[in-house]
Order: C-alpha cells, then structure tokens, then sequence
C-alpha cells in the first residue's frame, strides 16, 4: 500500500505538470477552448495584481473559471478510480494530490505572501519572466525532471525587475 501510494504521488505530480502545460497552456492558448479561462483570465488576473485571483473568493455559480477548474481536477483524481481494487495506495495518492492541489493553488491566489513563502514555484510560474516554466503547483518534482524550473522569487533577477518597475513621484513644484 506505501509503495503504491508514493507511486502515485510520484504520478500524480507527473500528471499536474503534463496536464498544466500540454492542456491550461497548449488547448488553453485558444480562447475559445474550454480550457482558455486559465490562460486567457486566471493568468491575466494574477499577473495584474500580483498573485491575487479574486475569483476564489467568490461563490463557484458565480464564477465558470472555478467551475471548470474543479470539474478538471475532480476529473484528473477519477481518472484513477478504476485501480482502487488492485492498487488502493495509488488511487488514495492520486485524491489527495487532486484535493492538495486545489487547495494549494486557491490559497496562493487568496494569499499571495502566503504562496511566496510556502509554493515560490508557483509564483515564478505566475510571476516570473516566462510563464511558461515552473507547471507544478503543489511540489516541482516534475519540473525538475523535465528541466523546467526556472527560480525566480528571491533571486536577483526578481530585485532588478522590482527595481526597474519602480515609478518615483514627481518632485515637488
């Protein structure tokens, strides 16, 4: 059962990287697929207010984006579903993940200083020069493997781009 489960942890992260770049980024770069609210509004949101996303702080009938992000990652951990007989650990590692990124990923946008702090993977993935780097939420495993981790919460890269944006007053008339 342990080793079926760290599989599907192993598995589940591997999902969540293929999944949040061939799938929120590759069919969500079309604005018209089902997936382009991720593209074309969470990212566009956040990045605008530096982390924050309001719509996870609204009701879920209120907000389709939330809607379709809970039906995927609902969909992803049932994917798993049919191994329950043979391979108990891996489907419960596969619900927890689902349920783990959810969680991980709606907190870091209520909670911007909280994501900075606890998934700066994340906030470089939102954040950082290509938004197209860093696809793992809740840990970067796959994005280590894959070579796709790119630091940049905390890094010099980040103080010069923060130093750059910095607009000063006017002096005094």
């Amino acid at each position: 059962m342990w080793l079926g489960f760290a599989v599907g942890l192993v598995a589940s992260n591997a999902f969540e990287w293929a999944v949040h770049k061939h799938v929120l980024h590759g069919l969500g770069a079309n604005k018209k697929s089902f997936w382009g609210f991720h593209w074309h509004e969470h990212h566009k949101n956040v990045r605008k207010s530096g982390g924050f996303d309001e719509m996870y702080q609204r009701p879920m009938g209120e907000t389709p984006s939330k809607r379709k992000e809970v039906l995927g990652v609902v969909s992803g951990a049932l994917l798993s579903t049919p191994l329950l007989a043979v391979a108990p650990g891996f489907v419960l590692a596969s619900w927890a993940s689902a349920g783990a990124y959810y969680y991980v990923h709606r907190k870091s946008h209520v909670d911007p200083a909280w994501g900075r702090k606890y998934v700066p993977w994340h906030v470089d993935h939102h954040l950082g020069p290509d938004q197209h780097k860093n696809w793992c939420v809740t840990f970067p495993l796959f994005d280590w493997v894959m070579g796709t981790r790119e630091p940049f919460v905390g890094t010099e890269r980040e103080q010069r781009v923060a130093k750059a944006t910095v607009v000063e007053a006017p002096a005094p008339l």
